[in-house]
């Protein structure tokens, strides 16, 4: 069947039901990380493992020959030739959170939106694209390359899982991640932590510190936060937090018992690369906080919140902020806190920065801003900033096919997200997103529009086909 003669919306229109099918299996499994529950069969807990698995008997009863590396990751594969195509995806999701109006392991289409927690990132997009290169084997189109169908497990985390798979199997030629938006990503900011660490004592105020609890990733701007103070004076607080809160885009509630008293403020959850989208429940509670008398490390705590990431999503108070003309500015995200007056504190900032900058001067210059503190600041290792040229062929086909199925200006991207995409030399992002699309990824009630993902699909099939034909 000649390419031109293929109706590529179409064809992923008859496989509609058949998809929703197996992408409500997948989104039916909870498969968030899970390090408690770890073990040697399970290396990042039993959800992704059960995703991963279901995904490759996918993937079998389709005809295709599937392999699993240890419940790390595996792949689906497609073809035959000297050269590789990868297509990345992953399994695993983020934690959920607060404020669903659904079970997000329940998946529920209202008003054309798909409901669930994976149903944007990663497992609607990731099953698209499986099911764009099905079509391309159902329809038994010529292809001189392989296709490689990779799944990761711990994409949202610390990428073992795709890591292991890379000591045994090689790198793809080239290839892409469903895991962000059209028209492409060809450009991903680097991307590195900063650890802060406090010692806990909290004697020597009015007020003290308890404990001190709010995100649940790096890479997700924290909804919630809770703090446990015990105070000598808590009607000093009670009456002051009624007045923050009416001047702030947070919400909350303060409760006293005896001398205790536990605060909770909530925000607004959003992806940890776009900080400025969301509200950041943690440091609005350090803000309050730090009009008031606390003592010790809980002091300091509070006080390098408020003072330096407090409403800083390019990094401006910590001395790291920068810009490039090709890949966009520095982001920062301060995406966990947790303080107790037993065990200390930690504060993880997430950064995404472009290129003209490095892990070396970002920590040097945290650390300049830091050493007035009891304070102690570590970065491990990152990720560097990754670039395909807007000219690789593999950049103009994508642009190319996106810009004939949707008629829309295709033109090359740079963001701070990180996806599977840079693990190849030659590897980008694509889609699934579109330009009108809402990005709900990392939050609460995560949505994607059952038409954009047929359109993805439909996308994804016309473009593997034209790089492996």
């Amino acid at each position: 069947m000649a390419n031109q003669s293929i109706d590529w919306k179409a064809e992923a229109a008859k496989r509609k039901e058949d998809f929703l099918e197996d992408l409500f299996t997948i989104l039916r499994i909870d498969s968030v990380r899970d390090d408690s529950k770890a073990t040697e069969d399970a290396p990042v807990g039993p959800g992704p493992k059960e995703a991963l698995e279901a995904f490759l008997k996918i993937g079998e009863r389709d005809g295709f020959k599937a392999e699993n590396f240890d419940n790390w990751a595996g792949h689906i594969e497609y073809g035959d030739g000297d050269e590789t195509m990868g297509v990345l995806a992953h399994v695993d999701v983020v934690p959920t959170g607060t404020g669903w109006e659904t079970d997000p392991f329940d998946p529920v289409i209202k008003d054309g939106k798909l409901y669930a927690r994976g149903s944007s990132d990663d497992k609607g997009p990731g099953m698209a694209a499986y099911y764009a290169i099905k079509m391309i084997k159902e329809l038994e189109l010529p292809v001189s390359r392989k296709i490689r169908f990779i799944l990761g497990t711990d994409e949202e985390s610390e990428w073992k899982g795709i890591k292991h798979y890379l000591e045994t199997q090689p790198e793809p030629d080239f290839g892409f991640s469903p895991d962000a938006a059209f028209p492409i990503i060809n450009g991903e900011k680097g991307n590195v932590s900063a650890q802060l660490a406090f010692e806990g004592n909290a004697d020597g105020g009015t007020h003290k510190l308890v404990e001190f609890e709010s995100g649940l990733r790096p890479n997700m701007v924290p909804q919630d936060a809770v703090a446990v103070i015990d105070s000598e004076d808590p009607s000093e607080l009670e009456s002051g937090f009624q007045d923050f809160l009416s001047g702030q885009s947070v919400t909350g509630d303060l409760a006293v018992d005896g001398n205790r008293v536990t605060i909770r403020v909530v925000g607004k959850a959003a992806h940890g690369s776009t900080p400025a989208k969301g509200v950041n429940a943690g440091t609005y509670l350090a803000r309050f906080l730090s009009d008031y008398n606390f003592g010790g490390d809980a002091q300091d705590f509070i006080q390098v919140i408020a003072l330096y990431l407090h409403e800083d999503p390019a990094g401006e108070k910590l001395g790291i902020a920068h810009t490039d003309a090709v890949m966009g500015e520095l982001t920062s995200n301060t995406g966990v806190f947790n303080f107790n007056v037993d065990q200390g504190g930690q504060i993880t900032v997430n950064m995404r920065y472009p290129q003209g900058t490095d892990e070396e001067t970002i920590g040097t210059r945290i650390k300049e801003k830091m050493s007035q503190y009891n304070v102690t600041v570590t970065l491990p290792e990152g990720k560097v900033p990754h670039y395909v040229p807007g000219n690789d062929p593999l950049v103009t086909t994508l642009l190319d096919v996106y810009h004939r199925q949707t008629g829309l200006e295709a033109t090359e991207q740079v963001i701070g997200g990180g996806t599977y995409g840079r693990l190849m030399k030659r590897g980008v992002a694509y889609g699934a997103m579109f330009p009108d699309s809402v990005d709900t990824m990392h939050q609460a009630n995560e949505f994607m529009a059952v038409d954009d993902l047929m359109n993805a699909m439909a996308i994804y099939a016309e473009a593997i086909y034209e790089l492996v034909k």
